[in-house]
Parts: C-alpha cells; sequence; structure tokens
C-alpha cells in the first residue's frame, strides 16, 4: 500500500513540475537522458527508480532532492504506516 501512493505521489510531483516548466516528456525526456517511456511510467506511479534517477530529475529542476520529495499527502499515510518491527 505505502510503496504504491509513494510512487504515485512520486510521479504526480514530476508531471507537476514538468507541466509548471512547460516541458513536454519528450522534453524532459532530452534534459534528462531517459526515454519518454520511463518518464510516463514514472508520473503514473509505475516505476520505483533510483536515487540517483532522483539526482538527475532534482538537478532538472534546479531543486535539491529534499525538495523533490516533497509531498504534501504522505505525512499523513507515513505517520500510519507501521513497521514490522513495531508489531
Amino acid at each position: 500500500m505505502i510503496n504504491k501512493f509513494l510512487l504515485q505521489e512520486f510521479g504526480n510531483r514530476i508531471r507537476h513540475l514538468r507541466i509548471q516548466e512547460k516541458l513536454s516528456q519528450e522534453e524532459l525526456s532530452f534534459k534528462t537522458g531517459f526515454h519518454r517511456t520511463y518518464i510516463g511510467m514514472i508520473e503514473r506511479g509505475e516505476r520505483n527508480i533510483s536515487l540517483t534517477n532522483m539526482a538527475i530529475f532534482a538537478k532538472v529542476f534546479e531543486l535539491t532532492i529534499d525538495q523533490l520529495l516533497k509531498f504534501d499527502n504522505a505525512t499523513s499515510l507515513l505517520k500510519k504506516y507501521k513497521l514490522k518491527t513495531e508489531d
């Protein structure tokens, strides 16, 4: 549940930033070096990307990684999430 939520939130964040910068997926693809279909999969929450790739997105959008990972909806879900060690 939390994986799907986080992937969707990250994808929404990338889409929001891309649209804010008035970039198409193809233009973002050119700037990042990632294939356009990979960007589409990220935006739809279908790919769990590496920290290295997050850093590339952060650089393209002129953000730090922590700014890139700022999700408004994630805080409430993460508070409810119980770790296996908390049982």
